[in-house]
């Protein structure tokens, strides 16, 4: 399996991740100097599954177009930047289309956004953006990722009071010398992936906007501070690094949180919608040095996360209760400018108010970087255990950015 195009996000970043032949794909000057631009990056991820656990009718072998996007961004001077970033998810033989016109085959906007600089370290702007709080990987890139995917848990908003891990509204971001910070007021998503019609007596359901209306469910404000206590990371799109291969040395602790008042709502005995505030706090760590001037590396991520989504919440992935999550992967010494391999293990638990079962998951895997993050192959096994229900799934998946 091929991966046509990979992934790139930040000009800063480069250097610190790319294959020593990368000069930093497409970038068209408009003047001499260089400071005007627009820069165009286009991209996919196709994935080949096995599953042992699927019904008999069912083939336990399977392929996806995990993503497919395209993202440019424009500078018309060193105050104004804008960024269009579009594309699709998970195209597989279930979302496919007989003539591409299906809701599973459609482009939409990831992102759009529009910022300005209030001087050298402080930024403001609006529209469909990614600045999130809570965590490193609620603002994880999908470009360099350690593990094969980003913990699904870890994206705590996406559909529920976002599009697809994106809010429209406003932001800032900058630094106060080694802490970053992003925050952000956004309007919630009307008509989220949570439909259900609270019970009487039942649980929680993140539908406040959609139940209340926007005056008392319209509004959600999210943040994330960062300490860089070693190495600078850039922070010129909001798309969190997952691996430096040991090409700097970070170090950051970090905290961040979510809030929505009145995003879910509950039904009481006698039938009376009430309403419950959404709360997500979450501190971590991340850590990623070179090991000897030999190549080798090691990358460390460590959270732990209270999610307060509501009165005995549970849909999907995500309840109310907490999470604590980390990997670990380690680069083999080795030749920068030649094949690289980097084992990993990661491992999450989720505990739930509602029930009395953890989801726990384990994966173990491993990278073979053929020439940095621009050409690579990740093997993974994954198993998650819920209840009575237990998955295992090994995936390869094969990346190039260009």
């Amino acid at each position: 399996m091929l991966l046509l195009f990979g992934l790139f996000l930040s000009l800063q970043w480069t250097n610190a991740q790319s294959s020593p032949d990368y000069t930093g794909g497409l970038k068209v000057k408009l003047n001499d100097d260089g400071s005007k631009y627009l820069r165009v990056i286009s991209w996919a991820q196709m994935q080949a599954t096995y599953n042992d656990d699927v019904p008999d009718n069912t083939s336990k072998t399977s392929f996806n177009l995990r993503r497919a996007r395209v993202l440019m961004f424009a500078q018309i001077n060193k105050k104004f930047m804008i960024l269009t970033h579009f594309g699709l998810n998970s195209l597989n033989s279930n979302t496919l289309s007989p003539v591409g016109k299906g809701d599973g085959s459609q482009l939409f906007f990831h992102d759009v956004w529009a910022q300005y600089s209030l001087g050298k370290d402080h930024v403001i702007g609006g529209g469909l953006h990614y600045f999130n709080g809570i965590s490193r990987l609620n603002n994880q890139s999908t470009l360099n990722f350690l593990t094969l995917d980003n913990n699904r848990q870890s994206w705590s908003t996406i559909g529920l009071s976002d599009q697809f891990a994106r809010h429209l509204g406003v932001f800032a971001k900058g630094k106060f010398g080694k802490l970053q910070y992003r925050v952000a007021i956004n309007d919630a998503v009307t008509n989220g992936l949570d439909a259900r019609t609270p019970e009487n007596g039942g649980a929680a359901v993140y539908g406040g906007k959609r139940i209340l209306g926007s005056k008392d469910a319209g509004k959600a404000y999210a943040g994330y501070f960062d300490y860089n206590f070693l190495d600078q990371e850039s922070n010129f799109l909001p798309f969190k690094v997952g691996s430096y291969l040991g090409a700097k040395k970070i170090f950051n602790v970090g905290a961040g949180f979510f809030l929505h008042p009145s995003g879910s709502v509950i039904a009481n005995g006698s039938g009376e919608i009430l309403q419950q505030d959404v709360q997500i706090f979450a501190v971590d760590a991340f850590y990623d040095a070179p090991l000897g001037g030999d190549g080798s590396a090691i990358t460390a991520y460590a959270s732990f996360q209270t999610n307060d989504y509501g009165k005995d919440y549970l849909f999907s992935a995500y309840g109310t209760g907490s999470m604590a999550y980390g990997h670990l992967g380690y680069v083999f010494a080795g030749d920068k400018t030649k094949t690289r391999f980097q084992p990993y293990i990661s491992y999450g638990t989720n505990s739930y108010d509602a029930v009395d079962d953890n989801r726990n998951i384990l994966g173990i895997g491993a990278n073979a970087y053929l020439s940095g993050n621009n050409s690579k192959l990740t093997l993974e096994y994954k198993n998650q255990k819920f209840g009575n229900s237990k998955t295992g799934a090994l995936t390869l998946q094969a990346m190039i950015y260009l």
